[in-house]
């Protein structure tokens, strides 16, 4: 799943609204009340909300490390 695929709604989160939801959507897949069809819908956002904190955490090491660069080269 590239990064287009994830909903606009999805890109538009800070980090903690996301890390909010995951833990959400995790202790929902956690409980043994949740039927199959809506443990798969929550999968499908889980690994979506994934994907856009992965990237988050890749673009802000690329900046630290870009930025590391530069101070070094001074």
């Amino acid at each position: 799943m590239k990064n287009e695929n994830i909903p606009a709604e999805i890109k538009s989160k800070s980090l903690k609204e996301a890390k909010d939801e995951i833990n959400k959507i995790l202790t929902k897949l956690e409980s043994k009340d949740s039927d199959l069809d809506a443990s798969f819908k929550d999968y499908r956002r889980l690994i979506q909300l994934n994907k856009y904190v992965d990237g988050l955490f890749k673009k802000k090491f690329k900046d630290l490390s870009f930025t590391k660069n530069l101070k070094e080269n001074d």
